[in-house]
C-alpha cells in the first residue's frame, strides 16, 4: 500500500507563490482576469467571515474564563495581555528603524495593473458582511461577559457551537483555498512587474522578524529569571522540547501536554502550572502579534503609507484581544486579524492577502515563541501568587 504523500499548509503557499510567478510570466489577459474574479469572491468571503470569526473566537473564550479562579485569573490574564503588547511594539520599534532603509517605497506597488490596462474580473458576487469589526468585537465582549456572570448555560453552549462552526468553515473551506488565493494574487502581481520588488522584500521581512522572536524569548526570560532568580537561560533551555513541538504542531492548544510537563521541571508548581499554561495558550500571543506588526508594518512602507507609533499602539492594542482563541489551525491569528487590518491600518484586498502569505510562511515561529513563553509568564505569576490560590488540577505527571 502506498504512503499518500501529505504537504502542509506552509508547502502548499510556497508552491502557489512559484506557480503564479511562473504562469504570471507567460499568461495572457484573459487568465490575470480570471485570477482577479477568484481573488474578488474570495476576498468577499473573507470580509463576510471577519466578524463571525471575531464573534465565534472571542465570546466563547471570554464566556469559559470569565469568572474562574478570581485574582489568579486577572494576574495572568494581564500579564499575557501586557507581554503581548511589549511584543508588538517592539516588533513595531524594531521595523521602523531597519525596514526604510531595506524596503523601497512604491506608492503604486500593489496597483494591479498591465500594460496600462486594470486587471478586471469578469464578475464579482457581493457578500456584505453582517456587522462591522468594531460592532463584532463589542458584541463579542457583552456576551462574553454577559455569559460570563449571569451562568446562562444554554447561551454559553450556543457561543462554544458557533466557534466550532466558524473554526470548520476556517479548516474546511478558507484554509484549502488559501494556496488558490495567493496563487492568485501572485500572478497578477507579476503580470503587472511587481513581483520581484515584493518577493525581495519578504526575505528581508523574515529574517528580521526571526531575530525578534529570539529577542523577545531572551527579554521575556530575562525577566522571569530576575523576578523568580534563576538563570534565565537555564530556563529557556529547559523550555526547548515545548519550543520544538510548536514548530512541529503550528498548534499552541496541542503543545499544551509538552509545555506544562517542561513549565514544572522549569520549577513552576503543578497548580499554577496547570492554570497558567492552558490559559496562556489561548491568550498569549506575543510571537503572532509581533509577526502581524512587523509584516503589516513592512507592507506600509513598501507601499509609502503614513504611519505612526499611535497608529499601530492602537492596532496592537485592539490585536491582543482579537485574536485570543484563535483556533489551533495554521493561520488562525491572521484570520482574526484581518479585519483590524483593514479597519485600523485601512489594508485593502490585495495587502491581506500578501499578509496572510507572509504570516504563513513564518507561522511555525510565532507558534513557538508563543508557547515558549507561556512558561515564562508561569514562572513570574508563580513567583506572585501561592500556589493554594490555584483552582485544584489533575495531578500532572
Amino acid at each position: 500500500m502506498k504512503k499518500t504523500l501529505k504537504i502542509g499548509l506552509l508547502g502548499r503557499i510556497v508552491i502557489a507563490i512559484a506557480a503564479g510567478v511562473g504562469v504570471g510570466w507567460v499568461s495572457p489577459l484573459w487568465v490575470a482576469r480570471l485570477c482577479e474574479t477568484f481573488s474578488t469572491v474570495f476576498s468577499q468571503v473573507l470580509g463576510f467571515l471577519i466578524p463571525l470569526i471575531i464573534v465565534g473566537f472571542v465570546a466563547p473564550a471570554i464566556a469559559e474564563i470569565g469568572r474562574q479562579a478570581g485574582r489568579l485569573l486577572v494576574v495572568t490574564a494581564a500579564l499575557a495581555y501586557g507581554a503581548t503588547l511589549l511584543a508588538g511594539m517592539v516588533s513595531y520599534y524594531t521595523g521602523d528603524f531597519l525596514f526604510p532603509d531595506l524596503i523601497t517605497a512604491d506608492p503604486e506597488l500593489l496597483n494591479i495593473e498591465a500594460g496600462g490596462l486594470s486587471i478586471e474580473p469578469y464578475f464579482t458576487v457581493a457578500i456584505p458582511p453582517l456587522m462591522g469589526v468594531m460592532t463584532a468585537l463589542a458584541l463579542a465582549f457583552m456576551v462574553g461577559i454577559g455569559v460570563a456572570f449571569s451562568e446562562a448555560a444554554a447561551l454559553k453552549r450556543g457561543l462554544v457551537e458557533l466557534r466550532q462552526i466558524v473554526s470548520l468553515t476556517i479548516s474546511g473551506v478558507v484554509i484549502p483555498l488559501l494556496p488558490a488565493y495567493i496563487f492568485c494574487i501572485f500572478t497578477n502581481m507579476t503580470v503587472s512587474g511587481q513581483v520581484v520588488t515584493i518577493l525581495s522584500a519578504f526575505i528581508k521581512i523574515i529574517a528580521i522578524i526571526f531575530a525578534v522572536h529570539i529577542f523577545i524569548l531572551l527579554l521575556q526570560y530575562s525577566i522571569a529569571g530576575l523576578i523568580a532568580r534563576r538563570n534565565p537561560l537555564k530556563m529557556l533551555r529547559t523550555m526547548m522540547p515545548a519550543y520544538f513541538t510548536a514548530l512541529g504542531t503550528q498548534s499552541s492548544a496541542a503543545t499544551i501536554p509538552v509545555t506544562l510537563r517542561q513549565a514544572i521541571k522549569m520549577g513552576v508548581s503543578d497548580s499554577i502550572a496547570g492554570f497558567v499554561v492552558p490559559l496562556c495558550a489561548t491568550i498569549h500571543m506575543s510571537g503572532s502579534t509581533l509577526k502581524i506588526v512587523a509584516c503589516a508594518l513592512a507592507l506600509m512602507i513598501m507601499q509609502g503609507l503614513p504611519y505612526d507609533a499611535g497608529l499601530f499602539f492602537h492596532f496592537i492594542a485592539m490585536l491582543g484581544i482579537t485574536i485570543i482563541a484563535a483556533p489551533g489551525i495554521p493561520g488562525g491569528a491572521i484570520m482574526a486579524s484581518l479585519g483590524l487590518l483593514t479597519s485600523i491600518l485601512g489594508f485593502s484586498d490585495a495587502q491581506n492577502a500578501l499578509m496572510i502569505a507572509l504570516y504563513i510562511a513564518m507561522d511555525s515561529f510565532g507558534t513557538a515563541c508563543n508557547v515558549t513563553g507561556d512558561g515564562a509568564l508561569a514562572t513570574i505569576v508563580d513567583r506572585w501568587m501561592k500556589p493554594e490560590n490555584a483552582p485544584p488540577v489533575a495531578k500532572i505527571i
